[in-house]
């Protein structure tokens, strides 16, 4: 079997204060708490994943809640996550929201080659609200705050930051099977290299590489990523990655289990962590579709520890 990737399948970020995230995320972006359960290596820390109302794999933004300092920022790590949205009106739209709320958020503007609106959380996590032109719909949740086709489509592009292109361009390209479609510039002249997914691309399958030699490395903290992930279809297209990258000699931690998605882990040359998941089995394979994060849900080898680990995490 030839491995394939179709496209963002979610993107781990940190938060120092779960209970403002949750207001951030779900009360004024309106996205939907899919699952509350914990970092399955530090069960102290919240996980926290926001997705649409289906819980679609590419539509979800996650967080570990940890008491962390700042990001310090630089290079050698994910700089923009893209949140897409219906189009042009969509992002007047959200514009106007995101002033009332007290946020800043930037003229609507072309930035690598798509109208977009940039904007930060309380945090300083940086987002981009992207004008998503492909004709894709929101899978809408129906308590969301924000209109039905006002809500946010899904994640895309993701911007990461390198000092140097060549080796990052080389793993992607003929490891990972992107395609590379060249430089994009800003309005404001920046620069990104754009890497796309699956058969047809678009917004939601492109990562862009922003060249920065000049920065200090970053420094991981509240406001900052963690990691990206793409998408394979199933299990037997990772079993497949699994021995793709060890043949080529790239690092990685094996086949992991998440319960709601099997995960394949390793660094590009940069030192940005990526991740490989599966679409499935999917956020209800352990709480019914419809009360979705309601309740704290651990993946089976933590159940039995479940009043220890409910007693150590604050209320959301």
């Amino acid at each position: 079997m030839t491995p394939k990737l179709t496209g963002i399948h979610h993107l781990t970020a940190i938060t120092a204060d779960a209970p403002r995230n949750r207001r951030f995320y779900e009360g004024t972006l309106g996205l939907r708490l899919v699952k509350k359960t914990v970092n399955q290596d530090d069960v102290s820390a919240y996980h926290l994943f926001y997705a649409d109302g289906e819980a679609s794999p590419g539509t979800d933004i996650t967080f570990f809640d940890w008491p962390a300092p700042r990001e310090r920022r630089g290079s050698n790590s994910v700089v923009r996550t893209g949140l897409r949205v219906s189009g042009e009106d969509a992002l007047a739209w959200w514009r106007e929201r995101l002033s009332e709320e007290g946020y800043a958020p930037s003229a609507i503007a072309e930035r690598a080659g798509r109208l977009s609106v940039d904007v930060e959380d309380f945090e300083g996590q940086r987002l981009r609200l992207t004008a998503d032109e492909t004709g894709a719909a929101a899978r809408t949740w129906e308590r969301s705050p924000v209109p039905a086709d006002r809500q946010i489509i899904g994640l895309g592009p993701i911007t990461m930051s390198a000092p140097k292109l060549e080796r990052t361009a080389r793993l992607l390209t003929e490891a990972l099977g992107m395609r590379d479609l060249g430089e994009r510039r800003d309005a404001d002249g920046a620069a990104a290299h754009v890497f796309a997914m699956g058969d047809d691309g678009g917004p939601g399958a492109e990562l862009h590489v922003a060249v920065e030699p000049g920065l200090d490395f970053a420094q991981q903290g509240a406001g900052g990523v963690h990691h990206v992930a793409f998408r394979t279809p199933d299990a037997d297209h990772l079993r497949a990655w699994t021995e793709r990258l060890s043949g080529l000699g790239v690092r990685n931690s094996g086949e992991i289990d998440r319960h709601y998605f099997r995960s394949l882990y390793f660094r590009e040359p940069s030192g940005v962590l990526f991740e490989i998941a599966t679409d499935g089995p999917g956020f209800a394979v352990d709480e019914p579709a419809d009360s979705l994060g309601e309740r704290l849900a651990l993946p089976p080898f933590l159940e039995h520890r479940r009043a220890e680990i409910e007693a150590g995490l604050k209320p959301l």
